[in-house]
């Protein structure tokens, strides 16, 4: 398994994951989120243009993950958000997260909007005093 397999595995089996960002008040914000999908060695999540995580990522692209596994290893994810406007994406999103289904009602609706992280790094560390093991891609 290559690094961006394992981070997806890890992601996709470990919910939910907290997201830091810079609020608007320069104070940190942190936050449970949820990896979407990954597409291209991109990793994409959803959110919604009414909330103000996302005022802050357009304000602050730089953001960063924490994901807690069920054992002792976890993984710290950054990168650098980039919205993008994809309807394919977008449904696939839409069908396969019954929470943005619940949420958003169409995959149309102006207020969800999806993003990826640029140049995400991600570094898995153990509780057990294992080295940690960068799994950048």
């Amino acid at each position: 398994m290559n690094a961006l397999e394992e981070t997806v595995a890890f992601l996709t089996a470990h919910t939910p994951q907290y997201l830091a960002t810079i609020g608007l008040d320069g104070n940190p914000k942190v936050r449970p989120f949820r990896f979407m999908l990954e597409k291209n060695g991109r990793l994409f999540f959803a959110t919604s243009n009414q909330k103000q995580v996302f005022a802050e990522m357009r304000h602050h692209r730089e953001v960063e993950l924490c994901i807690m596994g069920t054992g002792a290893a976890w993984i710290r994810l950054k990168g650098s958000v980039v919205f993008v406007d994809d309807m394919a994406l977008k449904k696939e999103i839409f069908d396969m997260a019954a929470n943005v289904r619940n949420i958003y009602k169409t995959p149309g609706n102006p207020a969800l909007v999806i993003f990826f992280l640029e140049n995400a790094r991600a570094v898995m560390t153990s509780l057990g005093g294992e080295p940690p093991k960068d799994l950048s891609w």
